[in-house]
């Protein structure tokens, strides 16, 4: 099995019995916030979408690249359909020209011609991606792959349990916002990114040693900021607190608890995976160095990118757009059938909207309990974002239905919050569609109602075996200290004694302490 890398989480899988192309992303994305990095502009993209099966893992825009689909790749591949809820992956896939598709079932194990297998495990919460995440698994001759990319899943067995995997790709560095948008001091903004830096890899060694694949590869991340605006995204400030390490940083971690047998895949690498090994050719002649020159290969990127940046920018500014009717418009008749969400958001959220000097120029309230969207006044909020009025047209005028994946991704806004984070904030303004948010309100209810009946024990404690947020088996992911239970899959936290959560509003977990014997 040859393996090229492409790019960020995309790569070309090439095998006797046919060829694969995943999540190719090549243009800006997310207002022209991300780029991915290394720069992969230049490779021979009229050869590389010349494939058999293409694979994109979901709608996220660092791997839905719909410019680059409709240009470079070709529309005789057979496209490789996660098992998603609702059909906009297809769709947007045939608006640029796809026609052939085989939708895979979750889990399921697909034959294709000359021996070659595939199976695709789709994750459907609507905290996963927009609407749904998935990872591919893919086997010739013996010879097995997992392209787990962004995907999160509570358990790798079942791609173990299909035979021992030799080429393991997966997700290590940061893909949000947080903490970096919020107004917060800059030691405080430190110390949370440090803590999520760290969750971030530690959830990567944890999938890693439960996988225990032949060789890792780090992929999906991180993006480069090309903008002034943003360059101090990047992660070469030496701060502590940056949640965007490259595959050199993942290198050196990876060493640091164990790790031996890592692959940096950078555009133009080719990697030779059989059952005895693995050989790799990179494109460079001394990777380690390749990164130590980072600062002057970004500078040189934003060079070549400035009009590209500049020209995006010219386009967002939609005047003639009137933001409050327009978000009316939009999002009360969904606060009218929303249920779980809006009781799960509970109170008002307020966008300050700026002119180009960065002054408030326009306040709109969205008003959970009262459903309705309006002008703010002096009410106190819970959440409040801020950000540009023309990044609020554009999205108005595209009739964006998600606000996740492009203004919140952009990282183009600040944040503020009282108490907790809050889930459903994100969840709701991913679902500005009456299907999305019926699908979103169906999954809630479910899971609402569901009972987790089983039990198991923890350090002294009985709790319930999934964890209440995305349902993760604690016996793996679950860690006690004290009277504090943490989900290391997402790093989430709760009060024991009480059952309540300390990361999010909501998400009670069921526990009790266990007497000792003779007490």
């Amino acid at each position: 099995m040859r393996i090229t890398g492409t790019g960020h989480a995309s790569m070309r899988i090439d095998t006797p019995a046919g060829s694969i192309l995943t999540d190719p992303w090549v243009n800006p994305a997310y207002f022209a916030s991300w780029f991915p990095f290394p720069d992969n502009s230049q490779l021979d993209w009229e050869t590389l979408g010349d494939v058999d099966y293409l694979y994109v893992s979901h709608l996220h825009r660092d791997h839905f690249d719909a410019e680059h689909l409709k240009r470079f790749i070709s529309k005789k591949a057979t496209v490789l359909l996660p098992e998603y809820p609702t059909s906009e992956l297809r769709d947007e896939l045939e608006a640029l020209g796809f026609t052939k598709f085989l939708a895979t079932r979750s889990d399921q194990v697909h034959e294709l011609d000359g021996g070659l297998k595939i199976m695709i495990q789709a994750l459907t919460s609507p905290t996963d991606g927009p609407i749904g995440d998935s990872a591919l698994w893919v086997e010739y001759d013996g010879v097995r792959l997992l392209n787990q990319n962004d995907a999160r899943p509570t358990d790798l067995s079942i791609f173990a349990e299909l035979g021992h995997v030799h080429a393991h790709m997966l997700q290590f560095s940061g893909a949000i916002w947080y903490p970096m948008v919020y107004e917060l001091p800059q030691a405080a903004r430190t110390a949370f990114g440090k803590q999520k830096r760290d969750r971030q890899f530690d959830r990567t060694w944890r999938y890693i040693d439960d996988l225990k694949a032949s060789h890792v590869f780090p992929i999906a991340g991180p993006p480069c900021f090309l903008d002034d605006e943003l360059w101090q995204f990047n992660d070469i400030h030496g701060d502590e607190g940056n949640i965007f390490p490259d595959q050199q940083v993942f290198m050196e971690e990876y060493a640091k608890v164990g790790g031996s047998n890592g692959v940096v895949l950078l555009p133009g690498t080719v990697s030779e995976v059989t059952t005895e090994g693995c050989t790799t050719v990179h494109p460079v002649p001394d990777v380690a160095e390749f990164f130590a020159r980072k600062e002057e290969h970004l500078r040189d990127y934003q060079a070549r990118m400035r009009p590209v940046i500049a020209a995006a920018k010219a386009s967002w500014k939609h005047p003639e757009i009137d933001v409050l009717k327009g978000m009316k418009e939009r999002i009360e008749p969904l606060l009218d059938e929303s249920i779980y969400m809006a009781k799960g958001v509970g109170g008002p959220v307020r966008f300050d909207l700026t002119d180009d000097a960065g002054e408030v120029i326009e306040s709109v309230l969205v008003d959970f309990p009262a459903k309705e969207v309006r002008r703010a006044a002096d009410e106190k909020v819970r959440y409040r974002f801020k950000t540009g009025r023309a990044l609020i047209e554009h999205l108005l005028h595209i009739d964006e239905v998600d606000w996740v994946n492009s203004l919140f991704l952009s990282c183009r806004f600040s944040a503020a919050r009282i108490g907790q984070y809050n889930e459903f904030v994100y969840s709701f303004f991913k679902c500005l569609s009456e299907e999305r948010l019926q699908y979103a309100e169906g999954w809630y209810d479910e899971h609402e109602r569901a009972v987790e009946a089983e039990d198991i024990t923890l350090d002294g404690w009985k709790v319930q075996r999934r964890c209440p947020h995305l349902k993760a088996d604690l016996t793996r992911f679950g860690i006690v200290d004290g009277n504090t239970l943490t989900c290391q899959l997402h790093g989430w936290r709760f009060d024991l004694p009480s059952g309540r959560c300390l990361t999010s509003v909501g998400h009670k977990v069921r526990a009790e302490r266990i007497e000792p014997q003779g007490a």
